[in-house]
């Protein structure tokens, strides 16, 4: 189910998307079955479940770190994360910064705009980020490279709705971009998109989704 489940969500992207497996509270085998159909992206939302399905699956994932971090679990994760997309503070990015140098490596972030109707979702507004770019202290961070942005719409049937919401983050994307080429050399990415709204994401320029439930089944 899960190999089928793959191949016709492939079938729907275009080149140069990548398809992030949301697997959070999902067992191992469903994992591993989702591997050898091919999937190599997974994402999770838990520092502790990250961890310890880092250590149990092969060591040629990329696992991305897609819920809200915490600044102080930042360090169990530093060593081996290919992805964190929730940065939505400049306390976590320095936070970041800070354990990539402690692992030698340097790790790649998203910037998470709030771009929902719902005041539960976390992210900055473009003026924040235009500041933080701007800011003396950003130019401290050599061991954060910024790729890009991600963002969630309102959890709500209205697709009208979703697909503003995400022209907005596409929209922010581009000018930052534009604003900020020398600050952000390897700014490409454009996380958003879940089960109920990649394609729409897709539409409105997405170059990563993160589907869960469509690949797994519901909980």
């Amino acid at each position: 189910m899960i190999e089928e489940n793959l191949k016709n969500i492939r079938s729907t992207m275009p080149e140069g998307v990548t398809l992030v497996a949301v697997s959070k509270t999902k067992p191992i085998p469903m994992l591993q079955e989702a591997y050898d159909a091919g999937q190599r992206h997974f994402g999770e939302n838990r520092v502790q479940e990250l961890e310890e399905k880092n250590a149990t699956m092969p060591n040629d994932i990329h696992w991305h770190m897609i819920g809200h971090l915490q600044s102080k679990k930042v360090k169990k994760i530093a060593p081996f994360v290919h992805l964190i997309h929730g940065v939505d503070s400049f306390k976590l990015l320095q936070e970041i910064n800070k354990q990539a140098l402690n692992n030698n490596r340097t790790i790649d972030c998203l910037l998470q705009f709030h771009i929902a109707q719902e005041a539960t979702k976390f992210g900055f507004s473009v003026e924040e980020v235009q500041s933080l770019l701007k800011s003396d202290e950003f130019v401290t961070l050599k061991n954060v490279r910024i790729l890009g942005v991600m963002g969630m719409a309102t959890f709500t049937d209205n697709e009208e709705q979703v697909r503003a919401e995400f022209s907005v983050l596409k929209a922010y994307f581009d000018q930052l971009k534009t604003d900020f080429s020398a600050e952000l050399p390897h700014f490409s990415v454009i996380s958003m998109g879940m089960s109920g709204d990649y394609k729409i994401a897709i539409q409105e320029g997405s170059t990563m989704v993160r589907v869960g439930s469509s690949i797994f089944g519901s909980r």
